[in-house]
């Protein structure tokens, strides 16, 4: 029996943008929320919530970046001609999170322009990965195996919306997070801000899906026109279900549960996603196969990747392992 490599490999990259997003995001969430607390204290236990580990979290968008080179050629060279200036600024966005917490730790008249720096990175890098989002939902232009659209295609009312969506949905992640790793005021101020957050997101994740059905016939007709709603419709009421147990732990102080749920909540729209495009690698027409490599270059990266990647799954659980607990003011911080 042989093989089908490009659904393979469609699901380790698959498996690799969750990881991301959902370790990346709540990194990024921290950032976001920083203009909501001025204290330095503050901002100090929210940042050495994370200093052990964001960089390791990265990781995954490697491995998303390098599997789409060797696995589908052709989605790498068509999604980023057609999203080049937003792939570059949201680089840009990471280049500037990532030097602010290196110079903010060791600045002292400076500090709150790396403040800045790490607010704005996050923003950034957040709001390019949500448009690029939108821009490959709503379709790009291919001829003949390349992209054949403007620079500026990517640039929509949609596109932007997934972009704010995406801010929203880091945004829950990283108060989820704090509530996990922070106790006393700051948890309690989370745990306030945990509620509308919430809502935003709910509300952003129905106008996308609402969006993506009435405006693009090939996702109405997945949804609604293949037979297939009974097996889809538990992602939307879990999804619901999901929101009501936020609401609920947060009322009764849990500590975990509602960043776990977030995880669920962020999982559900993936899914969503997912099922909306599939088998379609960029819509609305290149498929997995159509954009695969050859079978011997597929199977070749396979190896190395079964080799590598059990690694970083280990070190990465081992990093949150050994730095698990909560971090409070006058700790240890990033240095």
């Amino acid at each position: 029996m042989q093989i089908d490599l490009p659904v393979v490999w469609a699901a380790i990259i698959g498996l690799g943008v969750f990881i991301y997003v959902m370790l990346d995001g709540f990194d990024l969430g921290i950032g976001l929320l920083f203009p909501f607390f001025d204290a330095k204290g503050d901002r100090d236990v929210m940042l050495n919530t994370i200093a052990p580990v964001w960089d390791g979290n990265e990781t995954f968008l490697v491995l998303g970046g390098a599997g789409l080179y060797g696995a589908f050629p052709v989605v790498y060279s068509t999604l980023l001609p057609a999203n080049y200036l937003p792939l570059i600024l949201m680089v840009i966005g990471l280049i500037f999170r990532g030097a602010a917490f290196e110079l903010r730790a060791k600045a002292t008249r400076t500090q709150h322009l790396w403040d800045l720096a790490f607010i704005g990175g996050s923003a950034l890098a957040a709001l390019c990965q949500g448009i690029v989002l939108g821009s490959l939902l709503q379709g790009i232009v291919i001829v003949d195996g390349r992209f054949a659209g403007g620079p500026f295609d990517w640039l929509s009312p949609f596109s932007l919306f997934c972009g704010i969506g995406v801010l929203v949905t880091y945004a829950t992640l990283g108060c989820g997070w704090l509530i996990l790793k922070t106790d006393g005021e700051l948890q309690r101020k989370m745990r306030s801000l945990m509620k509308p957050l919430v809502g935003v997101l709910l509300g952003a994740m129905a106008i996308v899906s609402l969006w993506t059905v009435l405006g693009l016939p090939a996702v109405e007709q997945r949804w609604f026109g293949s037979g297939n709603l009974g097996w889809f419709l538990p992602v939307p009421v879990l999804v619901v279900a999901c929101a009501w147990g936020i609401f609920r732990t947060v009322r009764l102080a849990h500590d975990a549960t509602p960043f776990l749920l977030t995880l669920a909540l962020c999982f559900l729209g993936y899914s969503g996603l997912v099922i909306s495009i599939w088998p379609n690698i960029v819509p609305p027409s290149l498929t997995i196969w159509d954009a695969s490599s050859s079978h011997s270059s597929q199977l070749f990266a396979l190896v190395g990747t079964l080799i590598v990647l059990p690694v970083i799954l280990v070190y990465n659980a081992m990093q949150y392992r050994v730095f698990r607990g909560k971090v409070r003011e006058g700790d240890a911080g990033y240095h």
